[in-house]
């Protein structure tokens, strides 16, 4: 079976490092896929986040990566015969904001999304957090 973990990778974390990693566990198929986002300022050109996912997914033989940048995910999806959507979730808040989307992929395309719970030492990771913090100045030298 094939699935699809979608997303903005903007940049790549070492959550989703994990979620893909434990997806490719799970399945004879995972895609992973750089999706666009409206509500998301892009920071990272996506040919810099397939580059990083390459790398991520390095070692799992059946991972493959990809870009959709124009379009719905159920179009990505019926086009590639994805019956199967891999989302992970750090908390409740993520699972309030995916299960609409869930709901409606199912809904239009028959999309089912398989939620992967994030580790608990990396719950607290987002995107935003990783660009945050690479944005800082070093420490001042004493």
């Amino acid at each position: 079976m094939r699935a699809l973990f979608p997303g903005s990778f903007d940049p790549v974390t070492q959550g989703h490092e994990d979620i893909l990693r434990r997806a490719a566990r799970l399945f004879d198929e995972v895609v992973v896929c750089v999706m666009s986002n409206p509500n998301k300022t892009g920071r990272l050109p996506v040919e810099e986040r397939l580059d990083r996912l390459r790398a991520a997914a390095a070692g799992l033989s059946n991972v493959t990566v990809d870009s959709h940048t124009g379009g719905l995910l159920v179009d990505y999806c019926r086009r590639g015969g994805f019956k199967v959507v891999i989302r992970g979730v750090r908390g409740v808040k993520d699972l309030d904001y995916e299960m609409p989307m869930a709901r409606m992929n199912h809904e239009l395309a028959g999309v089912e999304t398989l939620f992967i719970p994030a580790e608990p030492a990396m719950a607290h990771i987002s995107s935003t957090l990783v660009t945050t913090m690479n944005r800082q100045d070093p420490a001042p030298e004493r």
